[in-house]
């Protein structure tokens, strides 16, 4: 991981913004960062973040590259026959984070101004336009019938899975009426 920081003040900084030279710009760049944290280290942050005094706003630019972060939550479970939460995964390619002298948080997706993407997205949807065009209308349909094997194998996945899913329901709604016997859906 790659972790870069840096730190403007005085009128060098009026480049980024007029408030950055009284209070300074940070920039910060994260790269290739992957770390797993507890739900309960998120929540305890905010009395750690609390001051007495209104802090001061300080213009910041801050990069994210590659990075992943799986989120485990470590408090109890709240039915005894709980396998458990399922870890959450953010994986994020590239997010820029800009905090202007107002004091939002400004985020944007790859770093790009808003005007790029228009042009960018409507030359995404141009190409596939192009090779569905292109295609001749029987190598689609022998592509269809080589995929009916496959569709069928996943149909059968998912029905297993949909009885697996409802034999659980059965089994929590059994455990839930152990408890409370009139207990309705």
């Amino acid at each position: 991981a790659e972790v870069c920081l840096r730190l403007e003040v005085g009128p060098a900084a009026a480049v980024h913004s007029p408030l950055a030279v009284q209070n300074g710009f940070l920039q910060m760049l994260v790269h290739s960062y992957t770390a797993e944290l507890f739900m309960s280290f998120l929540t305890n942050l905010g009395p750690f973040l609390e001051d007495e005094i209104i802090p001061e706003v300080i213009p910041m630019e801050i990069e994210v590259v590659d990075a992943k972060i799986t989120l485990k939550d470590d408090s109890p479970p709240v039915y005894p026959t709980s396998p458990g939460p399922v870890p959450i995964t953010l994986a994020v390619d590239h997010v820029v984070v800009k905090r202007r002298d107002d004091g939002v948080f400004y985020l944007t997706g790859n770093g790009s101004p808003k005007q790029e993407k228009p042009v960018s997205v409507l030359e995404e949807q141009k190409a596939p336009a192009v090779c569905v065009l292109a295609a001749p209308a029987a190598g689609a349909r022998g592509l269809q019938l080589k995929e009916v094997p496959e569709l069928q194998r996943e149909l059968q996945t998912m029905k297993i899975a949909l009885a697996e899913a409802n034999m659980d329901k059965a089994r929590l709604l059994q455990e839930i009426r152990k408890y409370n016997p009139l207990f309705q859906l």
